[in-house]
């Protein structure tokens, strides 16, 4: 387990304010009250810490199939209009999640990048079905080797201010790879073909990387 670079700037930002706020309390309220403000600091640092945690797992490779590209809950499974890229009748999967999720987010399948944009926009709950199309967001589309087209979004969340992505067009990408990351809770929608087998459950739990979510011929 190691910290993933996208923390390195949050936690040596928080490291500094946590360690003033408990100077200044020791100065000004003496040591009896500086001993709980730095057991609180150590708590919330901590909980900030492993957010950004960059765990060593393995991935599941697998011509046809579609991986989890993020840890969390399955919230959606639906046939859906997919309306900025696709533009047809597709399955959108979607994972939500929480701030103690790895928020690292992988590539589902293998192929060549075809489509990428960043959108601003509000910051509403990410649960909320049209904080896909309204919340500030990121959308790749990977053209497997098959020649079938997976479009992934990164949706950010109430709390989630910013969204990392990697993905460049007319890219080669390998399963597995990371795609970005999202910070402070968020989700991820995948809008597959439909006839895909979808092997998941809503409100199952999966696991970014591993969990197989489908097939795709």
């Amino acid at each position: 387990m190691t910290i993933h670079k996208e923390g390195y700037s949050t936690l040596a930002v928080t490291f500094l304010v946590l360690a003033a706020v408990n100077a200044g309390i020791y100065f000004l309220a003496g040591i009896e009250a500086a001993k709980y403000s730095a057991i609180i600091s150590f708590g919330v640092y901590a909980l900030i810490l492993n957010f950004f945690r960059n765990p060593n797992r393995e991935a599941y490779i697998a011509d046809g199939a579609i991986i989890a590209p993020a840890d969390g809950k399955v919230v959606v499974i639906e046939e859906v209009d997919e309306p900025e890229y696709l533009k047809t009748k597709c399955l959108q999967v979607s994972i939500f999640m929480n701030v103690f999720n790895v928020h690292i987010n992988w590539f589902p399948v293998k192929g060549l990048t075809k489509y990428f944009r960043h959108h601003n926009g509000d910051f509403m709950a990410a649960y909320l079905p049209k904080s896909s199309t309204e919340n500030e967001r990121t959308t790749v589309v990977v053209e497997t080797d098959g020649g079938k087209e997976i479009l992934v979004r990164q949706v950010a969340g109430a709390m989630a201010r910013r969204i990392v992505c990697y993905a460049k067009e007319s890219e080669k990408i390998s399963q597995g790879d990371q795609m970005g990351f999202i910070k402070f809770g968020s989700r991820v929608d995948l809008y597959l073909p439909l006839g895909t087998k979808i092997d998941v459950k809503l409100d199952q739990k999966v696991r970014g990387r591993q969990t197989v979510l489908g097939w795709v011929k």
